[in-house]
């Protein structure tokens, strides 16, 4: 949510641009470039890893001390061709975390929030590079980890996929 924000606010100061003063421009050659360069820019500025808004609240409830769960953790060394699923399951094990901060009332169900949303939405919009295979393994496969050590994990699959 956070980057959809960003972007809306960027494109809406592009509009107030073009809008007052560079409409007069697009009737020469300088003008369009200024104006393809303005479209482009924005675009290049964003071209960050979709998942920097989720590793910002993973490192902000990483040391959070109400959070008391086990959840299914994915291994950081699993085959490229299941780093979709396993992304997958770190999300849908987020929702677990969700649900335990909504009943204790947790002091980061705002940033537990945020990494669902702004990850499902990355998931949903940008389909990972990678096919599923036969061989990759269901969430439920995955052993049990304590809260502490499947954030590590999680960020270790999220900046292996940024690089």
């Amino acid at each position: 949510q956070k980057t959809h924000l960003k972007s809306i606010c960027l494109q809406y100061q592009l509009y107030l641009l073009l809008n007052s003063h560079f409409f007069c421009l697009l009737k020469n050659e300088m003008g369009l470039i200024i104006f393809f360069l303005c479209a482009y820019v924005p675009k290049t500025a964003a071209g960050h890893c979709k998942w920097a808004e989720v590793l910002k609240d993973l490192e902000q409830i990483k040391t959070s001390k109400d959070i008391d769960v086990s959840l299914y953790t994915a291994n950081t060394d699993e085959d490229v061709k299941c780093q979709e699923p396993v992304i997958r399951c770190f999300f849908l094990e987020m929702k677990v975390i969700l649900q335990e901060c909504r009943i204790k009332n947790c002091s980061k169900t705002q940033d537990v929030l945020n990494i669902c949303k702004n990850g499902n939405a990355s998931l949903e919009k940008n389909k990972l590079n990678s096919t599923t295979s036969a061989k990759c393994k269901e969430c439920e496969e995955y052993d049990e980890k304590n809260f502490t050590e499947f954030i590590q994990s999680f960020v270790k699959v999220i900046q292996k996929e940024c690089k």
